[in-house]
């Protein structure tokens, strides 16, 4: 007498089951969210012009029209930057950008 009752609690599981599956909602991506008006600001992108002199590359980095960085990568050895530290158009070489190494400050706005 067990056996049935066993059985129609299976069954009873089973299309349980199967009806919860059918209900589930079909999922769609989202679109991407625009970023709200005047948040972005294209003309603080980097601007990056690459120079080939002979053998050498040279990478400048600009921002609204200001160099800050130049990356020199030779035809041998290993490559080097120079970076523009306080702003002021003198640029002071390293050999890697390591951890230790500070960011250069730009003006972001001028009232």
């Amino acid at each position: 007498m067990r056996t049935p009752a066993l059985l129609i609690a299976a069954l009873l599981a089973l299309l349980f089951t199967l009806s919860a599956q059918a209900d589930k909602p079909r999922l769609e991506p989202l679109p991407d969210i625009p970023p709200p008006p005047g948040m972005v600001d294209p003309s603080l992108e980097p601007q990056i012009t690459i120079i080939q002199r002979g053998s050498d590359r040279v990478e400048e980095f600009r921002i609204k029209g200001k160099l800050y960085m130049i990356r020199v990568t030779p035809s041998h050895g290993r490559s080097y930057y120079l970076v523009d530290q306080r702003g002021d158009g003198a640029m002071r070489r390293y050999d890697d950008l390591s951890p230790n190494f500070q960011v250069p400050m730009w003006v972001i706005a001028e009232f």
